[in-house]
C-alpha cells in the first residue's frame, strides 16, 4: 500500500513538474528588447527588398511581367502540375494596372519604414506580414531564402509588442503617458503604446520563432546529409569554387588546407542537423550561435548572399536573452545570453 502511494505521488509530482515547465517555457513573461531589435533589422531588410523591387516593379508584377498573373494562379492551383498545387493565394493575382501596383508598392514601402522605426507597430506589423505574404505568393519563381525568412520573422513579430522599446511608439508613450495610464489603462490606447514590461505574448512569439528556426535547420541538415559531397568533405570546395555565387575568391585557402576545409564541411552539417538540440542548453548555446554567425557570415562574404546571410544571423538572435540585449544597448554591459 505504501509502495503504491509512493508510485502515485511520484507520478503526480512528475506530472505537476511537467505542467509547470510547459507553462514556464511558453508563458513566463519575457522582456521585449530582443524582438524589438529583430523588428528593426527585419523592417530594414523588408524596406530594402521592396526598394530593390521598385527598380523594375512592372517586370515582376505588371501586365507584361516575366511570369504573368494567369501563370502564377495556375501554378498555385495545380492547373499545370496537379501535385504541386498549394493553398497559397494573393490578391495581386488580380491586379496588373500600373497605377494600382505602384500605389500598392508605395504603401508597402511606407509600412516597412514604419515597422523599422516602430511607428504604429501594433498596426503596421500585421499589415507588413500580410502584404509581404501577398508578394511572396505572387512572385513565385523569383524568391529565395531571404524572402522566406523575412516573412517568417514578420509572422511572429506581429504577435508581440515588438514596438515597446527602441521605437517611435516608445517615444510617444513617454510623451503622452496619460493616454495609457489612469482611466485609459486597458483600453486600445494602452494596446497601441505597450509598456516595456515583461509580457507572455513576447514569450509565445519568441518560442514559436525559435521552434520554427529549429525545424528549418533540421531539414536543412537532413537535406545536406543526402549529398555525397557533404560526406566526403568536398562540399566547401564546390561552394567557394562556384563562379555563379562567388563574391570573394577563397579557393586558394581550400586548396592549401584541404583537411581543414573537409573538417569544416563535416562540422557544418553536424551543427545544422543538431542545432535543434544543442541550441537549448545554456552550456552549448553560445557555441551554436557563434557557429551560426560564422556559417552565415561566410555565406554573406564569400558566396555573394549578403542579405540572406544577414537575415539568418538576425533570426538566430531569437535565442539571445532580452536582458542581455537591454544591458548591451544601454551601455551597461549584459548578462550571458539565455
Amino acid at each position: 500500500m505504501d509502495r503504491s502511494k509512493w508510485v502515485l505521488d511520484s507520478v503526480r509530482d512528475w506530472a505537476a513538474g511537467l505542467v509547470t515547465n510547459w507553462n514556464r517555457f511558453w508563458f513566463e513573461p519575457r522582456l521585449p528588447h530582443t524582438l524589438a531589435l529583430i523588428r528593426i533589422a527585419t523592417g530594414s531588410m523588408l524596406l530594402y527588398i521592396h526598394v530593390v523591387l521598385a527598380g523594375d516593379l512592372l517586370s515582376f508584377l505588371g501586365p507584361d511581367a516575366w511570369i504573368d498573373n494567369a501563370t502564377i494562379r495556375d501554378l498555385h492551383q495545380g492547373a499545370i502540375v496537379p501535385e504541386n498545387g498549394d493553398w497559397g493565394r494573393s490578391y495581386l493575382w488580380w491586379i496588373d494596372h500600373a497605377a494600382l501596383l505602384w500605389g500598392h508598392h508605395l504603401l508597402m514601402l511606407l509600412v516597412a519604414a514604419a515597422l523599422m522605426l516602430g511607428l504604429g507597430t501594433r498596426v503596421v506589423a500585421p499589415l507588413a506580414w500580410g502584404m509581404q505574404l501577398m508578394y511572396v505568393h505572387r512572385l513565385t519563381g523569383s524568391l529565395f531564402g531571404l524572402d522566406q525568412i523575412v516573412t517568417m520573422l514578420l509572422m511572429y513579430l506581429m504577435l508581440a509588442p515588438c514596438g515597446a522599446v527602441y521605437s517611435l511608439d516608445a517615444k510617444l508613450r513617454g510623451r503622452f503617458l496619460h493616454l495609457v495610464e489612469g482611466k485609459w489603462r486597458g483600453t486600445w490606447k494602452a494596446w497601441m503604446f505597450p509598456s516595456a514590461e515583461a509580457s507572455p505574448a513576447v514569450t509565445i512569439a519568441t518560442r514559436l520563432g525559435q521552434l520554427h528556426l529549429c525545424v528549418i535547420y533540421l531539414f536543412g541538415g537532413l537535406w545536406k546529409a543526402r549529398g555525397e559531397t557533404w560526406w566526403d568533405g568536398s562540399a566547401l570546395w564546390f561552394s567557394v569554387a562556384n563562379y555563379e555565387y562567388q563574391s570573394l575568391d577563397v579557393t586558394w585557402l581550400v586548396a592549401r588546407y584541404p583537411l581543414l576545409c573537409s573538417a569544416a564541411a563535416h562540422a557544418t552539417i553536424f551543427w545544422e542537423t543538431f542545432y535543434c538540440a544543442l541550441v537549448w542548453p545554456k552550456l552549448t548555446r553560445p557555441f551554436v550561435l557563434m557557429m551560426a554567425v560564422m556559417v552565415h557570415g561566410g555565406i554573406a562574404i564569400c558566396l555573394g548572399m549578403v542579405t540572406f546571410g544577414w537575415i539568418m544571423i538576425v533570426a538566430n538572435c531569437l535565442f539571445v536573452s532580452p536582458t542581455f540585449v537591454r544591458g548591451l544597448l544601454s551601455g551597461s554591459g549584459g548578462n550571458k545570453p539565455h
